[in-house]
């Protein structure tokens, strides 16, 4: 079981959503402001896909040793996922890419994680601990080549983002200068955003953030 941590208190804990994992590709996005106008700027002629609710709790060790490189292990609706950095470490440039990877196996390789039990036993047993909890309404859209999600967040932050899916790593920028051309092109403002576990450390756990600042992953 995951031991108790500090979940924001006022939202309940939803029932799981079956969720397929492209987990051999990789995810190129920007973030953007959310708000009224910024949203009907975004969902014009958009295709509407999905709307669900996602559980996300962050695991790391006592120093941050995953946040410090700007990689990220968690579970999403109870399956283990880890984002692992593609792009140089810093959010300077507005864009990021991931490789998101929920093999549990692969999981277990680039953590280096031995063990014969499961990987959620295995993980706390090596000092992999739960830090942060985040509860998000999530709506899905399709504009073009886009992929565009509208979250809102327990805490009460609001973000978007604009995403392309590449196969490659030679790939990754071009798929941002598309990004960043697409919001020039619909005059998306373009004033940088914290993504949401950066956002959720800056309000509740200044120590962690403030440790990812001196890391450069800030």
């Amino acid at each position: 079981m995951i031991p108790e941590l500090c979940p924001n208190p006022q939202v309940p804990v939803k029932p799981p959503w079956i969720r397929v994992n492209l987990s051999h590709m990789i995810e190129v996005e920007r973030r953007y402001l959310m708000n009224p106008k910024q949203e009907s700027i975004l969902l014009k002629d958009a295709e509407f896909i999905d709307a669900k609710t996602n559980e996300d709790i962050f695991f790391d060790m006592s120093d941050y040793a995953l946040a410090r490189q700007d990689n990220w292990l968690r579970t999403r609706n109870g399956a283990f996922e880890l984002k692992r950095r593609l792009h140089n470490l810093g959010h300077k440039l507005g864009g990021t890419a991931y490789d998101e990877i929920s093999d549990e196996q692969k999981i277990r390789d680039f953590l280096k994680l031995a063990g014969s039990n499961s990987l959620e036993a295995d993980l706390l047993e090596a000092g992999y601990l739960p830090f942060a909890r985040i509860i998000k309404q999530r709506r899905g859209y399709k504009r073009g080549s886009f992929h565009i999600d509208l979250d809102v967040c327990d805490f009460g932050y609001e973000i978007a983002e604009i995403e392309l899916m590449v196969e490659r790593d030679e790939e990754r920028g071009p798929a941002l200068e598309r990004i960043n051309k697409f919001a020039t092109d619909i005059g998306l403002d373009q004033t940088p955003v914290r993504g949401k576990i950066i956002e959720y450390l800056y309000r509740y756990s200044r120590p962690h953030y403030d440790t990812l600042v001196e890391a450069g992953v800030i």
